[in-house]
């Protein structure tokens, strides 16, 4: 075989393997980063069995830290999507309770992913939060889960939206929200949408 066509075979062949492992879909996100905006409706305080509303420490030390109707809130998260249908993450979060309630918690967050299409996916998401700055309150826990749609928007960004129910623990009191979210997710495997199949 001449020196010729050896180089020419190897060219191709060359070619060949580097078009095929450009337009293999990546099963998972690898690392990501992922900011987020939320806003809740409070759908009701639960004020602690021994505490009596009609006494002056209720009226003082309980009733001012109750939180408002709404809450609003943003946050920053890290993870890893291990498998296709599993991923972790951790950050910080911010929340305003009320006046006298700003938060900011640390998150674990494991997400399971519905579907097979990289181009949009189910999400559901657990998330457990605890406060870490000092407030009028301190040491408070947080608990909530996440419906919500994940769709692509280019190589390396998707974008998510959806539902969340969280529950505030308190010392006093615990409070209940309802709402949706919106965020941004940048990974590291660009043929993981159908926008990185080049």
């Amino acid at each position: 075989m001449s020196l010729k066509i050896l180089i020419t075979i190897s060219t191709i062949f060359a070619s060949f393997m580097g078009w095929s492992q450009a337009t293999v879909a990546s099963k998972n996100m690898g690392f990501y980063f992922s900011p987020s905006l939320q806003a809740g409706y409070n759908l009701g305080n639960s004020i602690r069995n021994n505490q009596n509303r009609d006494s002056a420490y209720y009226q003082e030390f309980v009733k001012p830290y109750l939180a408002n109707d709404f809450t609003y809130g943003i946050a920053a998260t890290v993870g890893w999507q291990a498998f296709s249908f599993f991923g972790i993450g951790t950050g910080i979060g911010y929340n305003y309770i009320a006046y006298s309630l700003h938060l900011l918690s640390w998150t674990v967050q494991p997400r399971f992913f519905i579907g097979k299409d990289n181009d949009g996916k189910a999400i559901v998401e657990l998330e457990f939060g605890k406060q870490f700055n000092q407030a009028n309150v301190s040491d408070s826990k947080h608990y909530a889960i996440k419906l919500g749609y994940q769709e692509s928007f280019s190589k390396r960004l998707n974008q998510e939206y959806g539902l969340f129910l969280r529950s505030n623990q308190f010392q006093s009191s615990n409070a209940v929200f309802i709402g949706a979210y919106l965020s941004a997710i940048i990974f590291t495997h660009k043929n993981y949408t159908v926008y990185g199949k080049d």
